[in-house]
């Protein structure tokens, strides 16, 4: 119990660095507070005290701010950071060393009982702020989920969902960039500049648009010279400068 606590602890310590010390871990972040009732309740609630452990779940979301059912199941260096407002349901399943913000619902769609109707997280998985993951499917080792998203389908491994509904934007490397690498370097919120799908689209177009007018001022130029050769009148619109400002739009949409 004790080197699990530990293992808790160290894990707050190397992902915020607000945390300064571990009796300041212990004593003053709600997640790790969180946990540890959830693991007293989860104890109760596969021995036959439902409402026991429903009852110290309940205590739990009073003290911490952080619903945790006691039937959900929770590996190892999870972090709950901030975490005010996470509602995680009953047959949610979050892998080790997932990282949780504050606002996150992992909830289902579902009103069978008995059935998987929560999101199951694999390991490494980082969950945004204000992020919704909705139904009983499974986030892949090492994705990443952007503040805000609405995710209604399976995101692979190492994969970055964002947007209402979420858009899946594949990994480039098979891994998370959370994860990958031998520094293991972590990024806070799990999302950069270079995981917004409608970026990326724009850029691609004006990268596209930029090499179209180059070829045609290169056209516009070779023609030109072979007017002047056979003496004849070059056409007075003939775009033989590139005008198309690239640098200037990819600024525009954060490149």
């Amino acid at each position: 119990m004790f080197s699990r606590l530990r293992s808790d602890i160290q894990c707050i310590l190397d992902r915020d660095p607000a945390a300064r010390t571990a009796w300041e871990v212990l004593t003053c972040y709600p997640g790790l507070h969180a946990l540890v009732l959830h693991r007293r309740a989860h104890w109760c609630w596969n021995h036959g005290f439902k409402w026991l452990g429903r009852f110290i779940s309940h205590v739990s979301r009073w003290l911490t701010g952080i619903e945790i059912h006691p039937g959900a199941k929770i590996g190892e260096r999870v972090f709950f950071d901030h975490a005010m407002g996470v509602v995680v349901g009953e047959t949610a399943e979050i892998g080790d060393g997932c990282t949780i913000y504050q606002g996150v619902t992992l909830g289902g769609t579902s009103l069978y009982k008995g059935a998987k109707r929560h999101p199951t997280l694999g390991r490494d998985v980082v969950v945004s702020a204000g992020a919704k993951v909705l139904g009983g499917f499974e986030v892949g080792d090492g994705a990443k989920i952007g503040s805000n998203a609405v995710v209604i389908k399976p995101v692979p491994a190492g994969a970055t969902a964002v947007g209402i509904p979420a858009r899946i934007i594949p990994s480039k490397t098979g891994e998370s960039a959370d994860v990958a690498g031998t520094d293991r370097k972590f990024s806070a919120y799990g999302i950069t500049q270079d995981d917004d799908p409608v970026s990326q689209a724009l850029r691609g177009l004006i990268d596209n648009a930029a090499g179209q007018e180059h070829q045609i001022a290169m056209i516009w130029k070779a023609l030109e010279q072979l007017c002047v050769q056979q003496q004849i009148q070059m056409p007075g619109d003939a775009a033989t400068r590139e005008t198309f400002e690239a640098d200037k739009l990819n600024q525009l949409v954060g490149k």
